[in-house]
């Protein structure tokens, strides 16, 4: 016996089917989108907090500076440096070195990074530096021509916010300069304008002096 299926009912089938295919391909969607975003933040739990730590304020033990609060495009230009191997090609900066395999990222990426820290919220850092901030204060006058008077960065010549920054981090990247560890590479244009600016600054003591002017602009 042939069962014939009238021309209307025959419709109501067909755009039924195409209702649940539509459905199906939507849930496969949302959940392919669920998937890729949960690899994203995988991976940035996995690598980032790691060494800057799951509130994103730093680790001196590895040297991974404070991530929280720090501006998106600075972030964004280190990242892309350390990728292109123009920060970190020095042999003597080791923290530097070992954070340029974590770089190896897709721009894509790279924004994923900057909008995810972006979203942690800034608390200033610990002091661990001490120094003369009196004497700190006079030095810190050809820091401020790039990074303003108050240490909290210039972004129109891209000279990033000092005041809050891990004290330790700052001491250890002005030797970086001073040793010609950091600023030397030929592409890093911002680094060499650091690099000549540290002239200033004879010795280790210079340093912590003007480290513990910047820490003593940030409320804590």
């Amino acid at each position: 016996m042939q069962i014939s299926v009238p021309l209307k009912a025959f419709h109501k089938i067909w755009l039924l089917g195409i209702r649940v295919f539509a459905l199906v391909a939507a849930s496969y969607l949302g959940l392919s989108a669920l998937a890729v975003a949960a690899e994203k933040e995988s991976y940035n739990d996995r690598y980032c907090t790691t060494c800057h730590g799951t509130d994103g304020r730093g680790n001196e033990g590895i040297e991974a500076p404070r991530l929280a609060g720090m501006e998106e495009w600075y972030l964004r230009r280190q990242l892309e440096n350390f990728r292109a191997g123009i920060r970190g090609y020095h042999p003597m900066d080791t923290a530097g070195i070992a954070m340029r395999p974590m770089a190896k990222l897709t721009d894509e990426s790279i924004t994923d990074i900057v909008d995810w820290v972006g979203g942690w919220d800034y608390e200033p850092t610990e002091i661990t530096i001490e120094g003369n901030a009196q004497t700190g204060e006079s030095l810190y006058g050809v820091c401020a021509t790039c990074h303003g008077i108050d240490a909290k960065g210039n972004a129109a010549i891209g000279a990033p916010s000092l005041a809050g920054q891990n004290d330790w981090y700052l001491a250890t990247q002005l030797i970086n300069f001073i040793a010609g560890h950091r600023g030397r590479h030929e592409d890093d244009v911002y680094g060499q304008q650091m690099a000549a600016m540290v002239d200033t600054l004879t010795d280790e003591s210079d340093v912590r002096d003007v480290v513990a002017y910047i820490n003593s602009l940030e409320p804590r």
